[in-house]
């Protein structure tokens, strides 16, 4: 093996701390696991027989790099209420595959992208990738967005700046307020605001909003991986100016190539059935964010969550790393915040799991908060 084989970029970029928690799980004996950000639910049967009919109809080839007409156009439907005439849809291999080919196709070598701190683990190494720089605009204590923040943290570099509402790690959900100062902002700067809406689907205490509804420029990633619990079918797409899209379709040919084929049919057709209804997840999800703020209210420092499913308390004592590493000599498997962040003060919990799986991490948190 010679050293120089391996390029200079990967120095800076680590090993998902996600992932090394994943490992740590399977040598755990009875681990009580919220630390993966996985729906608890499986795909919905409608669903699965769509796909699995595609495959035996043969359905099994490339689809047009940009995705099933179908799906594009049911896509499209959905986000028309934003009177766009330039917002063109494109499917790709999973949210992580919409954010990668945004960053690569709009950011050169030396650009700036601000990210708010606590910040999905993507973000900063995507921007590495591409040559650009990260510039970090902090949300501590309450994980608000303060545009004051982001207008001084503008420079002439500065290429694209990424929200995600709800958020990963925290739960919290911007404000329309928050987010339409932002989108104005970004507008009157001349500077690509990429939204990531994964998390869309799950707000708990008020209707979800999106940027685009302020800024027509504004480029949006979601996908399908959360809301219909298929994290490993790799479905996402990605909305927005026609002559981005048109790029990032470029990048997808020669990377990607198409979004899995038969799995795109299984989504279309099953959406237009109009049978699915996730109404029940998205209820029992809410009851287990209640759970979580009800459990450590009063021990921990916690923002109330307002989507996805996750929270982020601050550690009681100690750094993060230091209260997760006794949290797993408890059997208990959480995310220190210095995976998502550049502090290493809170933990990230995901509560998506069976109640029973929460419980007994909530109390192990309890214990833990209490010292005993």
């Amino acid at each position: 093996m010679n050293e120089r084989w391996i390029a200079d970029r990967m120095s800076r970029i680590d090993a998902s701390g996600i992932r090394k928690a994943f490992e740590m799980a399977k040598a755990m004996k009875d681990p009580v696991d919220l630390s993966i950000g996985m729906p608890y639910f499986d795909v919905d049967d409608a669903i699965k027989d769509a796909a699995c009919a595609a495959i035996r109809e043969g359905r099994n080839q490339y689809s047009v790099t940009m995705g099933l007409p179908d799906l594009r156009e049911t896509i499209a439907q959905s986000v028309a209420h934003y009177g766009h005439a330039d917002r063109e849809v494109m499917v790709t291999s999973g949210t992580a595959g919409a954010l990668m080919l945004a960053i690569a196709a709009t950011v050169n070598p030396g650009d700036e992208v601000i990210v708010f701190d606590p910040y999905f683990v993507m973000y900063q190494h995507q921007t590495t990738l591409a040559g650009g720089v990260t510039v970090v605009v902090d949300t501590y204590p309450d994980f608000r967005l303060d545009v004051a923040k982001v207008a001084a943290a503008i420079t002439p570099k500065t290429k694209a700046i990424v929200v995600n509402s709800p958020n990963n790690p925290s739960g919290v959900v911007a404000s329309a307020e928050e987010l339409k100062a932002l989108a104005l902002l970004c507008k009157e700067r001349g500077i690509l605001l990429i939204s990531d809406e994964v998390y869309a689907s799950l707000c708990y205490d008020g209707a979800f909003h999106s940027p685009a509804e302020w800024n027509e420029d504004v480029l949006v990633v979601d996908g399908f991986s959360k809301s219909f619990g298929m994290t490993g079918w790799r479905l996402g797409f990605a909305h927005g100016p026609g002559r981005i899209i048109q790029e990032m379709a470029k990048l997808q040919q020669f990377t990607f190539v198409c979004a899995p084929t038969p799995l795109q049919q299984g989504v279309a057709r099953a959406i237009a059935g109009g049978t699915l209804d996730f109404a029940d997840q998205v209820a029992a999800y809410r009851r287990k964010r209640d759970m979580v703020v009800d459990a450590l209210g009063g021990l921990y420092e916690l923002a109330r969550p307002g989507g996805a499913f996750y929270a982020f308390p601050k550690a009681p004592w100690g750094t993060a790393s230091e209260f997760c590493a006794e949290a797993i000599r408890r059997e208990l498997l959480v995310i220190p915040g210095n995976v998502f962040s550049r502090r290493d003060s809170h933990f990230r919990i995901s509560y998506a799991t069976s109640d029973e799986t929460l419980a007994r991490g909530l109390e192990i948190l309890r214990g833990m908060a209490k010292g005993a």
